[in-house]
C-alpha cells in the first residue's frame, strides 16, 4: 500500500487524485502547507468526497501547518510519493529538491514559469526516482481516437507536411468555472503570470503534449519554435474579488491593475515545427463560460488523404465533436474509417458513423464510454503506482517531458516583453 504526501495543494488538481476511492492507497494522507483559504479548500473538497452519496471516499488527512513545509516534510519523509499542485512560480526548483531527496513526484503543470527553470527540470528528468506531469489528456476517449485515426495510413496518410499550420488547436479557458458541481474559487496568485506562468507555458503544456503524442510516429524530435506572442485579458476587479474571495487585489497584484481591471497575461499564440509538421497553438482565457457552456477547443489535424476535426464549442452546444473529411476518394476514406472503428472495438466499443450532409463523417462516442475529465486523475495516479511497484523509470516520457519544456521555455523568453510592459 502507497502513503500519499501533499505539499501547499493549491490547485484543484491535487484534489483530484482523491476523487475516487482506491485500496491501493493508504485512508491516511498527509498535508504539508501553510494557513489560508488554499489549505481550506483542499481540505473542504477532500471532505466532500468523503460525505458524498454514492462512491464515497475515507480519506483520513493529516495536516502539518508550518512556516516551511517542505523543510518539515523532507525532514518527516511520511510518504513513497508526493503530490504537488499548486503556485507553479518555484515548483521546478521544488520539484528537485524532493527529486534529489529521493521522493517520486506527481505534479501539476506547468513546470516551467521563466527560462531558467529549465535546468531544474533537466536535473529532475535525468533519473530515478520518477518526476511525472499530471498530464490526463491521453487517457481522453476522444483523444484516444483521434491518436488510432492519425496513426491509420489507410485513412489519414501521415500529416500532410507542405501545409503551414499541418496542426492546429484553439483553446479557451474560463476564471470562472464548476468542480464537482460547485464553484471553483482559484487563489488570487492565479491571475498573476509570474506565479501561475503565462499564456505561453500554461496551457500549452497540454496542447504541445498532445502534438508529440500524435507525432511520435515520425522521424525527429527536436521542436524549432518560429514564433510566439502573448497578450492580457482584462479582468474586471468585481470578478477577481468574487473568483479569488479576496476583499480587495493584493499588494503584489497591483502593478495589473489598468482602470477597474486587472491584465491578466494568460494568452499566447506559439507556431513551431515538430517532426516536419508545422504547429500552430492558440490558447486564450475569458471571464464566464457562456449560458449552458463551458471552455471551448478546436482542433485541425491534416492528411494527406483527410482531415481530421474535433470542436467543443458554441456551434455544438458545447458537445465535443469528431469528424473525419476526405481529401481526394471519399469511398476509400469512408472504406478505411469504417476498418479503424472495427480495429477499435474491442478497446473503444459502441463508437458509430455518421455521414453528414457536407459529405464528411461525424464520429459518435457512446455517452457512458468516458467517466470524464476529473476521473482521468485517478487513472493516471494508478498507473504512476504501477510504476513504482514495479520499479520503472519512464525515460522516453523524461525525454518527451524536457524537449516539450525547452520548447516552453523559448516561448517563454519571447513572450516575456509583452507580460512586462
Amino acid at each position: 500500500m502507497h502513503t500519499l504526501a501533499f505539499l501547499e495543494p493549491g490547485h484543484f488538481h491535487a484534489t483530484l487524485t482523491l476523487r475516487e476511492p482506491t485500496a491501493r492507497v493508504s485512508p491516511e494522507v498527509f498535508v504539508y502547507g501553510t494557513a489560508g483559504p488554499e489549505l481550506d479548500d483542499f481540505l473542504a473538497l477532500v471532505d466532500r468526497f468523503n460525505r458524498r452519496a454514492e462512491r464515497p471516499t475515507r480519506w483520513r488527512p493529516r495536516v502539518q501547518v508550518c512556516a516551511d513545509p517542505l523543510a518539515r516534510l523532507l525532514a518527516e519523509r511520511p510518504a513513497d510519493l508526493v503530490v504537488l499542485a499548486g503556485r507553479n512560480g518555484g515548483k521546478a526548483r521544488v520539484i528537485r529538491r524532493l527529486h534529489e531527496a529521493g521522493l517520486p513526484v506527481l505534479a501539476d503543470k506547468p513546470w516551467l514559469v521563466e527560462p531558467g527553470d529549465l535546468d531544474d527540470i533537466r536535473a529532475s528528468l535525468a533519473g530515478p526516482p520518477v518526476v511525472r506531469e499530471m498530464m490526463t489528456g491521453r487517457r481522453d476517449v476522444t483523444a484516444r481516437l483521434v491518436k488510432r485515426l492519425v496513426d491509420d495510413p489507410a485513412l489519414f496518410g501521415g500529416f500532410a507536411r507542405d501545409e503551414a499550420p499541418a496542426i492546429e488547436q484553439e483553446s479557451v479557458h474560463h476564471f470562472e468555472k464548476h468542480v464537482d458541481s460547485a464553484p471553483l474559487r482559484r487563489p488570487w496568485w492565479f491571475f498573476d503570470s509570474r506565479v501561475q506562468g503565462g499564456g505561453a507555458v500554461d496551457i500549452p503544456t497540454h496542447l504541445v503534449d498532445q502534438a508529440q503524442w500524435w507525432l511520435d510516429a515520425e522521424p525527429g524530435r527536436a521542436p524549432t519554435l518560429l514564433s510566439a506572442h502573448g497578450w492580457s485579458t482584462p479582468v474586471p476587479i468585481d470578478v477577481f474579488t468574487r473568483v479569488s474571495g479576496t476583499a480587495e487585489v493584493p499588494a503584489d497584484l497591483r502593478h495589473a491593475v489598468a482602470g477597474d481591471a486587472l491584465r491578466v497575461f494568460s494568452n499566447a499564440e506559439l507556431t513551431y515545427e515538430l517532426a516536419g509538421v508545422t504547429v500552430r497553438a492558440l490558447t486564450r482565457w475569458e471571464i464566464s463560460p457562456p449560458p449552458g457552456g463551458g471552455d471551448a477547443s478546436r482542433v485541425v489535424l491534416h492528411g494527406r488523404t483527410a482531415l481530421i476535426r474535433i470542436e467543443q464549442s458554441t456551434a455544438t452546444a458545447f458537445r465535443r465533436r469528431l469528424t473525419v473529411e476526405a481529401r481526394g476518394d471519399a469511398t476509400a476514406t469512408a472504406r478505411a474509417l469504417d476498418a479503424a472503428l472495427a480495429a477499435a472495438g474491442a478497446e473503444l466499443p459502441g463508437v458509430t458513423v455518421k455521414p453528414l450532409a457536407s459529405g464528411a463523417h461525424e464520429i459518435v462516442v457512446p455517452p457512458g464510454l468516458d467517466p470524464g475529465h476529473e476521473a482521468h486523475f485517478a487513472l493516471l495516479l494508478d498507473e504512476l503506482l504501477d510504476w513504482l511497484d514495479a520499479g520503472h523509470w519512464p525515460a522516453a516520457l523524461a525525454e518527451r517531458t524536457l524537449v516539450k519544456y525547452t520548447l516552453l521555455a523559448e516561448a517563454a523568453a519571447a513572450t516575456s516583453a509583452s507580460s512586462a510592459e
